[in-house]
């Protein structure tokens, strides 16, 4: 099963704390978390600006364990991850489950990204977003939607070179 996420976190160039989980999968399920155990004081003003006002609190602030074994019943056996400009969302992810070593059994050590696909298909403009950015729900949700754009548009391109051959 194909799921797109995005997280919001904390980072200072050595580490990353998580500070928000989204994920939608491929039947149209969401998951939203919040990080209990994140330190907010380490944040810096882009963050407390920009992520802060969207975090939702209450029944959405989950303890590491609890958002890690979620994510695994949610994800299922086989999951496929994207993310758009995945990197640290990756790394932070994986850093539910401790090492890298530690990802549950049937996950794939890596995540496939968007944007890297986007790049593929010559970096055409991407479908606006139509909510609120550094939301990470509402982000993995216009990843999503930007997969399913460029998906669209490398059928077309691919169904117009077989007619050419």
């Amino acid at each position: 099963m194909k799921i797109w996420f995005d997280t919001e976190f904390i980072e200072d160039g050595k580490t990353i704390d998580l500070i928000s989980i989204g994920m939608v999968s491929e039947d149209g399920n969401t998951f939203y978390a919040e990080n209990s155990e994140c330190d907010r004081d380490r944040a810096s003003p882009w963050v407390k600006e920009n992520v802060f006002p969207h975090l939702r609190g209450g029944s959405f602030l989950w303890n590491r364990r609890d958002m890690a074994e979620y994510i695994v019943a949610f994800a299922g056996k086989k999951p496929e991850f994207w993310a758009y400009y995945a990197d640290y969302d990756w790394v932070v992810l994986c850093q539910l489950f401790g090492t890298m070593m530690e990802l549950p059994e049937g996950w794939p050590m890596y995540c496939r990204d968007v944007k890297q696909f986007c790049d593929d298909l010559g970096n055409p403009k991407l479908p606006a977003q139509a909510s609120q950015e550094h939301a990470a729900l509402a982000d993995a949700i216009w990843t999503k939607e930007a997969w399913q754009f460029l998906t669209t548009l490398a059928g077309h391109r691919a169904a117009a070179l077989a007619g050419r051959v």
